[in-house]
């Protein structure tokens, strides 16, 4: 067996019920969402766990995500599995960060709850974002790059599908001009804001203060990082790299790349959904895949990577 990464997902995936089962029945797990409570003055259990108008907002959801994920980590962590590296989907990359030993999870809950308000606030209202299926990512790049107004590539996630981001106007005229050149579909997402836009950068520059009051620990295992896609040693490195995540692209189909040109050949997605799974079996069938995200999926994940 190769080399194992945990990688965490990001916005979308998120529902109501997630994490429940674990909270009730493993106490690590419910530690971790009362310790979220705690560090950040809201329900963070009624958030993710009964019906409400919240968690699809990005203020929310993203400390509803990153709660969700450490706690499942933990309980993991507990079963005696540990990642060879990590990595993480935009938000998902401070989950990334918890695992690889270089942030608490009380400071990773702090910044990452500013870091949804931050977002919220930049851009209230005229942003948009859609995902481009099936059109080479050079195209896309020119159409961005010639376009009026504010858009960019927001996701590389894996070979035929790639998310643009910007202004709603400069988004809606790419989309028609991406159909021109051969898109099999442009689809607009729903969602809060222009994520991953230079219309971010504002939020990047307040989420740089929240940053420099947190210490940072040495790694257990490395990381890689949204920006560079590439693994990240230093901690010297990682509050400029987290600052300039917000409004830069993701370039999750490079780290999956990364990983496995250094011998990660299994990989186990920790969080709701199958979003990564998906992403990674495009980008190499041949590599192994585990989710943890309902309860069930906890022991047999377990079993078959002990058994690997």
């Amino acid at each position: 067996m190769g080399k194992i990464a945990f990688v965490f997902p990001g916005q979308g995936a998120q529902y109501i019920g997630m994490g429940k089962e674990f909270y009730e029945k493993e106490p690590e797990a419910k530690k971790v969402f009362d310790l979220a409570s705690e560090v950040t003055g809201l329900d963070i259990p009624a958030l993710c766990f009964e019906e409400n108008d919240k968690l699809d907002i990005t203020e929310y959801t993203q400390i509803a995500m990153l709660a969700t994920e450490v706690a499942l980590y933990a309980v993991l962590k507990q079963q005696g599995i540990t990642p060879d590296v990590t990595a993480g989907l935009s938000l998902g990359e401070y989950g990334a960060i918890v695992a690889s030993g270089v942030m608490s999870m009380e400071d990773a809950f702090k910044v990452i709850r500013q870091r949804g308000i931050f977002m919220q606030e930049a851009v209230p209202t005229g942003g948009a974002m859609a995902a481009v299926l099936g059109l080479s990512v050079d195209v896309i790049e020119k159409i961005c790059e010639e376009a009026e107004g504010t858009v960019s590539i927001a996701n590389y996630n894996c070979p035929g599908q790639t998310v643009i981001t910007g202004e709603a106007q400069a988004v809606e005229k790419a989309s028609e001009a991406l159909k021109e050149a051969g898109a099999k579909r442009v689809v607009p997402l729903k969602v809060s804001g222009p994520f991953h836009s230079a219309m971010l950068i504002p939020a990047g520059e307040k989420l740089e203060k929240v940053l420099d009051t947190v210490e940072l620990k040495e790694f257990t295992v490395p990381y890689v990082c949204n920006l560079t896609a590439d693994y990240v040693t230093s901690t010297e490195e990682i509050k400029f790299l987290l600052k300039m995540q917000i409004s830069s692209s993701v370039r999750w189909q490079q780290s999956v790349e990364k990983m496995l040109d250094n011998g990660v050949d299994t990989f186990v997605e920790i969080g709701p959904g199958k979003t990564l799974s998906s992403f990674v079996k495009k980008i190499n069938k041949e590599a192994k895949v585990f989710n943890v995200d309902k309860y069930d999926d906890l022991a047999k994940c377990v079993e078959e990577l002990k058994n690997a």
